[in-house]
Parts: structure tokens; sequence; C-alpha cells
């Protein structure tokens, strides 16, 4: 007997290639087919089964006020009933704009866009412009959409397939794309020294999220800003997974360090298809129509997407991240306690609202020693926590979401699951 799940799956893959619509979705790392979700209220979704999961997914971050959370609902509902895109300037574009810059001083201008792969790429196209030079710097095991570009040694969904890249992406695309592992300065420090004078531009996620969650080493992103300053290149902060849960400021707030460029995703738009890339004026004052690096979106600006993000972070800005912080440490701590007197090598990277378990003894600080943690440790643990109604991403290479509304009872829900894990 089948599933709705797997009756879906089954139709899904007869329509849409792999039967999903974004890659890790497939559940193929795992060993297992996708659930197919019905509805999410707060912490929970539930399956169209009934199945009912505490979700440590939360629609890959965006979802930090949980599921379906009343103000963020009836601001979409309102949006929605005065039309769904006008393909013209609507108010809260401005208003959105305007508390992004707010939150975070090294912004004073920012760009609208569809999705944080939207960002990132145009974030990129500007820094050519400005500099007029083509090569970037970025890091082994980061992903940061699939812009051609950056499709060289990404992390994400790109890992949990073993890809080494992509077909469809020429070589001549990649060859100005310049790597070093994350978390080496010195390495950074080497490639601009044999390559400064036509680097562009060095972006980072300031936490890798997309390798697990890996936090940067002490002095690595002031390094960045060292070296990006020094040979004339811009630093872009990839903030689509940490703006606005590392802290409301994001990682430039966390970590006392202004970027050149940054770029958003995710939570600015409260659930809905969104994206934003911003700066120092000087450099944005390149995009088109007021400069000459040219950037268009139909649906960039959509007002039910202001909307959602307009409600999403006028709550947030009066949220305490430091107690949510307490609450997914002392979580993650105790699930290290749990799974290491089971005697698996284990050790739970957490930061803020994000937490990733790595089954590992050796220290993991970039992407080499991510790809040498037991990922047939992590696929059983993951089968057996969903099987017990606790929704992990389904990647030893994803980041573990929280939101403000886990309660006490989910954390210790999750801590008995794993407790009657077996390896």
């Amino acid at each position: 007997m089948y599933t709705r799940s797997e009756e879906l799956f089954k139709q899904a893959c007869a329509v849409i290639p792999g039967g999903v619509n974004s890659p890790v979705r497939a559940c193929r790392n795992v060993d297992c087919q996708p659930l197919f979700i019905r509805a999410g209220k707060g912490s929970h979704v539930v399956d169209v089964d009934g199945n009912e999961f505490i979700d440590f997914v939360l629609s890959w971050g965006p979802m930090i006020l949980g599921h379906a959370d009343e103000e963020v609902t009836r601001a979409i509902a309102s949006a929605a009933s005065r039309g769904t895109s006008y393909g013209a300037p609507c108010p809260d574009e401005v208003a959105l704009a305007e508390l992004v810059i707010e939150a975070m001083p090294s912004l004073e201008m920012v760009r609208m866009v569809n999705s944080g792969t939207e960002a990132t790429m145009s974030a990129l196209r500007l820094a050519r412009g400005v500099t007029g030079r083509a090569k970037l710097l970025k890091f082994v095991g980061c992903y940061h959409g699939h812009a051609d570009a950056f499709l060289a040694a990404a992390g994400s969904g790109l890992a949990t397939f073993s890809i080494p890249g992509t077909p469809g992406v020429p070589a001549s695309v990649v060859k100005d794309t310049l790597l070093a592992p994350y978390n080496d300065l010195e390495a950074a420090r080497a490639v601009f020294e044999r390559e400064g004078a036509d680097i562009a531009c060095v972006i980072v996620e300031p936490v890798a999220a997309n390798m697990g969650l890996v936090l940067p080493k002490p002095g690595f992103l002031e390094g960045l800003r060292e070296l990006a300053t020094k040979y004339g290149a811009l630093l872009i902060f990839d903030e689509v997974i940490t703006g606005f849960r590392l802290a409301y400021g994001g990682a430039q707030a966390r970590f006392g360090i202004e970027a050149d460029l940054t770029t958003f995703g995710k939570i600015i738009g409260g659930g809905l298809p969104v994206g934003a890339f911003g700066g120092k004026a000087e450099y944005m004052r390149h995009v088109a129509p007021q400069g000459e690096v040219y950037q268009a979106g139909t649906l960039s600006g959509n007002p039910l997407a202001m909307a959602a993000g307009l409600a999403t972070l006028g709550q947030l800005k009066n949220r305490d991240y430091g107690a949510l912080e307490q609450k997914v440490g002392a979580f993650a701590r105790e699930l290290e306690s749990i799974l290491k007197a089971k005697g698996v090598p284990i050790q739970v990277h957490t930061i803020a609202s994000m937490f990733t378990p790595y089954f590992s003894d050796e220290p993991v600080t970039n992407f080499d020693e991510v790809k040498r943690c037991d990922q047939k440790l992590f696929g059983e643990f993951y089968r057996q926590m969903r099987a017990q109604g606790v929704y992990l991403a389904p990647s030893a290479f994803e980041t573990g979401m929280v939101s403000f509304v886990h309660t006490d009872e989910d954390f210790s829900r999750t801590l008995e699951c794993a407790a009657k894990v077996r390896f």
C-alpha cells in the first residue's frame, strides 16, 4: 500500500525532473522518498497523509516566525486583495528597503529581486561593472545560488549529489572563478597576491550554511575585509541565510564587519519568493536606470512579497535573538550528549538559530573536513528521526533551522526521539 506522498512522488516523476523542483528535496542522499507537505502552522508541518512533524527545515530558513504567522498571513491576504502584481512600483517596496537599510548600516541603497540566486548574480555583475575587472574569489563549499559563475566547488545540493560543477556551464564562464578553502585566510591572501589586480570581488557566506554549519575562524572575515580593501576589490557578504537570522542586523552586526555589497533572500520575504542586493550608494548608483549596469525583473518588488517582508521584519525588530540562541545552544549540547552516549562520533555545531550534527570526531572547519564526516550515520539518524515525527533537512550538507515559535516541548520531544535512535 502506497502512502499518498509516495503516490504523488510517482506522479511527479512523470512530469517534473526527478519528481522535485529543487534537487535536495528528492531525499536521495538519505535513501528515502520525499514527504509532500499539506500544511504548516507554527513550528510544525503536516504531510498529505496526515502525519505531523516538528519542523527544523522551515522552508530552508525563511520561516523564522514559524508557519502561517497571523500578522504575515493577514498582510499577504490584504495585499492579494488589491492585486498580485503590477509591474510598477508599490509603496511597500520603499518601506521594506528602508527597513533593511536601517537594520544594516553598511547599506545605503537596496534593489529588490526575486531570489537569492538572482541577488548574488546581480551583485557579481555590479562588482564587475564598478571595478572593470572580471575575476571573483569564492570559497570551496560555499553556495551562492545556481548562477553559472558560482557553480564551481559549490556546496548545498551540488555537494549532496557529489557534482563537481554541472553540465551546461561552459569552462569559459567559470575560468574567472578563483577558489580557496573556507576559513583559510592565507590561501585567500595567496590568491590576491597572484591575481589581485584582476579580482572584482570576494564573495563569502559569513557563516557557511550550505555545507552544514561551519563558523568562521577568528580573524577570517576581518582578513577578507582587509584584503578586499588593499587590492581594490569589493567584499560581498552573501546573507541570504544569515540575514535577519544570525541577528536582526545579520552577520555584519554579529561580527562588526561592513561589506561593500550584501545579498539577501529567504527571511526578507516572509516565506514568499524574494531576494535583494544592496550596499554603499557609490556602488549601487551604477545599477540601471541610474547607472550602466543592467538588472531587471518583472516581479521584482512584488506587492505580496513586500507585504510579507514588512510584516516579518516589523516583528523581528523587537524579538529577543539572544534568548533564542540560548535555547538552541542548550538543545544542541544536549543532542550531542545523547548521541555521544551511544558511542557514535558526533559534534553539533550551532550559532544563533541554526545547528548541524556532524558525525565525526575530527575538527570541521572547511568543506574537505565536512566531506569526511559519516554520511551513512547521518542518513540513519535522519530516517529514524523522521519516522518519529521530527523533520530535518534531508542532507548532511544542510543546516537545521529553528524559529521563534519552537517550544520547550518541541526541543524535549526531539531529544526524546534522538535517544531512541539505534545505529
